[in-house]
Formats: structure tokens, sequence, C-alpha cells
């Protein structure tokens, strides 16, 4: 998966947890909840729904790599190699 595609999976999985949020712009290096104010609920639904679209068990000491965009997609491409 390049790059693009990962974001593209992360905004929708952002998205799918704040749907009026689909089209904000999204900071890649601004935290998920700075820029949305997205609580702790909302991140928790979020980094699941993240797991499923990618297939990938996240553990829960990983989700502070997921407070970003970049975060995300960095984390992800680590998880994806083989």
């Amino acid at each position: 998966m390049t790059q693009q595609d990962l974001e593209m999976i992360v905004k929708s999985a952002l998205f799918a947890v704040a749907p009026d949020l689909e089209g904000s712009d999204v900071i890649p290096t601004q935290t998920f909840r700075d820029q949305f104010e997205i609580d702790s609920m909302d991140f928790l639904n979020f980094a699941i729904g993240l797991s499923k679209a990618v297939g990938l068990d996240i553990p829960e000491a990983d989700y502070p790599q997921l407070e970003t965009l970049d975060g995300c997609v960095a984390y992800l491409q680590r998880r994806k190699r083989p």
C-alpha cells in the first residue's frame, strides 16, 4: 500500500467515528484530539475501526503512535511490511 492509500484508510476510519468531520483538512502532524476535539471513546472507536480496516491487531500500548495522521501512516507502514 502506498502512503496515500494508508492516509485514505486512516481518514476513513476517523470520519467513520466522527462523520461531521468528513471533508475537513487533516493536519498530518497535529493530534486528532487537538484538531477535532474527539474524546477518548471516539479515539478508542477510531483505533478499533482502523484495526479492522487494515486487518491488523493494534495493541492498546501502541495507541499513542496513532494520535496523528503521520503517526498512523508510519505505524501502519512498519506493521504491514513482511
